[in-house]
């Protein structure tokens, strides 16, 4: 019984890390596309955006950069696992304009 105990934890302890790691970068990258989109026409504001959206999706914002039309955006989530205790989880993403600069062609 105490075996079954043990790999009851085990599967619990991974299934529930797996689901944590899936959870932050999901918002990490629904953050960075957000934050990307109002980079056109706010760059200030856009990673205050990104913020509030990670926010609205249980993680924490940890950083965020606007380079141009880029942005990168990194989320963490603090998750309490049995025997190992706390732990964070970290994600991290980056968005921009899915279409490339025109390339000028010397004649």
């Amino acid at each position: 019984m105490g075996l079954l105990m043990a790999i009851a934890t085990a599967f619990a302890t991974v299934g529930a890390a797996r689901v944590a790691r899936h959870r932050v970068n999901t918002a990490a990258d629904l953050s960075a596309l957000a934050a990307a989109r109002m980079a056109l026409f706010d760059p200030e504001g856009a990673c205050a955006r990104a913020a509030a959206l990670a926010t609205q999706n249980g993680v924490r914002l940890t950083r965020c950069e606007i380079n141009d039309d880029v942005a990168d955006v990194w989320t963490a989530l603090p998750i309490s696992l049995p025997v190992v205790g706390t732990r964070t989880v970290m994600g991290r993403s980056r968005a921009g304009p899915a279409e490339a600069p025109p390339v000028e062609l010397d004649s």
